[in-house]
């Protein structure tokens, strides 16, 4: 049965300061290149026929140390539909000093609210739209085909995957907190039906 790993790249400089970052490229952190070894850790003996990424340095460098801790080589394919989602006018603000600007209210609302876009930036529902069709017409053929696939990407567009994995509402997934370097191991039919679902630790 063909295999889906989801895992939100390790942390990031900004993560690491409390900023919004969204569509920034910032680099991991050494925390963030150790989670990534961990997660390896927690997938070792696993085996990966194609790995997906994002368009952003983060999430590229987390799968290049996870794939290099497994001594494994595999087609991988990058696309900014798996980007994380784009925080407009809050990206590279401290969330403590947007929080001052706007109101705790508002930028909770921004956060945790599905339908709900920041100013210039992306809702997840919007998010959601961009990553889903890329889901459907990229990761699901690979596993249609039987392929054990890695995905490595934000905490946003690996949301968006969740709640379509999980069947979630809306109201669901803006509840949902998925931790860097921690992978969402799935068992799928191969009609793209989820056989079972485990977080794998070290």
């Amino acid at each position: 049965m063909p295999t889906l790993v989801l895992v939100r790249h390790g942390q990031s400089l900004w993560n690491q300061e409390n900023r919004f970052t969204g569509f920034v490229d910032v680099p991991l952190t050494d925390q963030g290149r150790q989670e990534a070894r961990r997660a390896a850790e927690a997938l070792k003996g696993m085996t990966f026929d194609v790995a997906y990424t994002s368009a952003l340095s983060r999430a590229q460098e987390t799968l290049a140390i996870l794939l290099d801790s497994l001594g494994q080589q595999v087609p991988t394919i990058r696309d900014a539909a798996l980007n994380e989602r784009n925080y407009g006018d809050l990206q590279g603000l401290n969330k403590a000093d947007a929080a001052r600007r706007w109101g705790d209210a508002q930028i909770k609302e921004w956060r945790r609210s599905f339908d709900v876009p920041p100013p210039n930036g992306e809702s997840l529902e919007m998010t959601a739209r961009r990553v889903l069709p890329f889901y459907d017409r990229a990761i699901a053929g690979d596993l249609r085909l039987g392929k054990n696939v890695l995905v490595v990407a934000h905490g946003n567009s690996n949301r968006s995957l969740v709640m379509k994995l999980d069947k979630l509402t809306g109201a669901q997934v803006v509840g949902l907190e998925l931790a860097t370097g921690v992978p969402l191991i799935y068992e799928m039919s191969p009609d793209g039906e989820v056989l079972s679902k485990r977080t794998a630790s070290a």
